[in-house]
């Protein structure tokens, strides 16, 4: 790989969420689109015809006997991405593979170890860290303008499709909590979780989490794919200001609100409440999927370690699988 040349990059997995990678992969010029593989025929065909350039594999084996091929980005079902990632990074090829990482964390913990023993780049697709209103939102929130950082809370709401395979903790809650650290900056030191499956017996359909910090920041998620809503939302309560993100807002993606209370001193130990102007920061119009995939190219190109590497990929997998845990110990309701 020369470092003008194009990464040869394939894509595994042409369901949900792969011929979005492969359109990004195919029209940025740091990548040249050289495989697409799924076990299904109707995928092959249908996606074959969009990205005429690319070859088509129905095995993965196919893209890991490509001596020229670079990368090989993940996107099937959650069960195969440790066992896939650890065959593409054993095979010599960088992986980016879709979240979560694992289903456990010994799983991931495996991956993790085969990318720092191939010396290939790992990272995990955690779209929302690199979307440009969180990035202003944990800008504004490091920079003190908000106060001390009391408490953050996010919903990701919709009546969305039915799962199998994985409950709303692991389907949506994947997104949120690779959020939650990083506006943290730290790993939760309590995790806990309460869900109901209403539509498939022990699935849960809606999960809420409670996550708190060594600083003291609480934090709290509802995840539903049953619900009269379409959110995906985070609001920062600070000492001085609140700030809240809004994915599902065309123009106004994050708005800061000059409410809190203050001190009043003219009866000492008293407090006011506080609501003046709010306001909503520039944030450019950029699709957070070809940012992130622009990324990893900078990452295979130049070393340096992705924002969402194995390792943060690895933080996450622990929480959801400490929130699993008290899901399933205190959190579901006994089936009947």
């Amino acid at each position: 790989m020369s470092a003008s040349a194009p990464l040869r990059v394939g894509v595994v997995g042409l369901g949900y969420w792969g011929p979005n990678l492969a359109r990004n992969f195919d029209r940025l010029p740091e990548f040249d689109l050289a495989w697409i593989c799924d076990a299904s025929e109707e995928a092959r065909s249908r996606w074959g015809v969009a990205f005429p350039e690319a070859r088509v594999a129905t095995e993965v084996d196919e893209l890991l006997a490509d001596g020229t091929l670079d990368a090989v980005a993940v996107a099937t079902p959650v069960s195969t991405h440790a066992q896939l990632s650890e065959r593409v990074l054993a095979a010599g090829k960088h992986c980016f593979v879709e979240k979560p990482l694992a289903q456990s964390v010994t799983e991931a913990e495996a991956v993790v170890a085969a990318a720092r023993d191939a010396g290939r780049v790992l990272m995990v697709g955690h779209l929302l860290e690199y979307h440009p209103g969180l990035e202003r939102l944990k800008e504004i929130a490091d920079s003190g303008e908000l106060g001390d950082i009391h408490y953050i809370y996010g919903n990701r709401l919709n009546l969305g499709k039915l799962r199998a395979e994985e409950n709303a903790l692991w389907s949506l809650g994947a997104h949120d909590v690779s959020v939650m650290l990083r506006l943290a900056g730290q790993e939760p030191t309590e995790c806990r979780a309460m869900g109901e499956s209403y539509m498939r017996r022990g699935v849960e359909d809606v999960v809420f989490c409670y996550l708190r910090f060594p600083s003291g920041l609480a934090a709290h998620l509802h995840l539903s794919w049953l619900d009269p809503h379409k959110e995906r939302r985070f609001t920062v309560v600070g000492s001085r200001k609140m700030a809240t993100f809004d994915d599902m807002e065309v123009e106004r993606k994050l708005t800061v609100y000059d409410k809190g209370f203050d001190e009043d001193f003219a009866s000492y130990g008293e407090y006011i409440a506080r609501s003046g102007d709010s306001w909503s920061p520039s944030v450019p119009n950029d699709e957070p999927l070809r940012l992130e995939c622009a990324h990893f190219a900078e990452c295979v190109r130049g070393g340096a370690v992705p924002r969402s590497d194995g390792e943060s990929g690895l933080r996450v997998v622990r929480v959801l699988e400490q929130l699993q845990r008290s899901l399933d110990g205190e959190g579901r309701a006994p089936t009947v």
